[in-house]
């Protein structure tokens, strides 16, 4: 078995560092300098993507694609959703309106997606900083059962990218969602995961 999973956020949030951490082998990344407003948050960015490896056994495992965090270059995500199997998407908690950004990135899949089905679980990074995390809020904006899922609820889970528990926590959830729409396929065609 060999499938990918795609790491989505806004710049920062951490998805590269969390794919360093599960990663079995040196991560492929496409860091540069950078060079405009992102440079006020950090000296590197993702521009293209990472790629790191999670190795299950002899013939198994996992790809792990960072998508880039930039608006601009967000024409990879098509490329990269279209070898995923699943999405974790990083919430930035300390940004100004972390909440609109969940929901940019929701609305960004799902248009993209065009009716493909894919699980999603969300990691909220950065809760030491700024206000107090609240998980229930993002929970409460995806709503009961949340709209872009209609079967599965969509985890959402406080997590520090540099965290080896943490990482695995999120891959297993979506694991968890992939067995299940595999064993059950019927119920997954009727809102398994993200879709249009």
């Amino acid at each position: 078995m060999e499938w990918a999973i795609l790491f989505v956020g806004s710049v920062g949030a951490g998805k590269t560092q969390a794919i360093r951490t599960i990663s079995d082998i040196d991560v492929v990344d496409t860091e540069a300098d950078a060079t405009d407003e992102t440079a006020l948050l950090k000296q590197n960015t993702t521009v293209a993507m990472d790629m790191g490896v999670m190795l299950l056994g002899a013939h198994d495992k996992v790809r792990l694609y960072g998508a880039p965090g930039q608006d601009r270059f967000d024409f990879m995500w098509d490329i990269l959703l279209e070898q995923s199997r699943g999405v974790v998407l990083f919430i930035d908690h300390s940004r100004p309106n972390p909440v609109n950004d969940l929901a940019h990135y929701m609305e960004q899949l799902t248009r993209r997606m065009e009716g493909r089905i894919l699980p999603v679980v969300i990691g909220v990074t950065h809760t030491d900083m700024g206000e107090p995390a609240n998980l229930d809020v993002y929970r409460d904006f995806l709503g009961e059962p949340a709209s872009i899922n209609r079967r599965q609820a969509v985890p959402v889970l406080e997590t520090d990218a540099r965290s080896l528990h943490d990482v695995k926590t999120l891959l297993l959830a979506l694991t968890s969602m992939l067995d299940m729409n595999e064993r059950f396929p019927s119920r997954s065609s009727a809102g398994g995961g993200l879709h249009a």
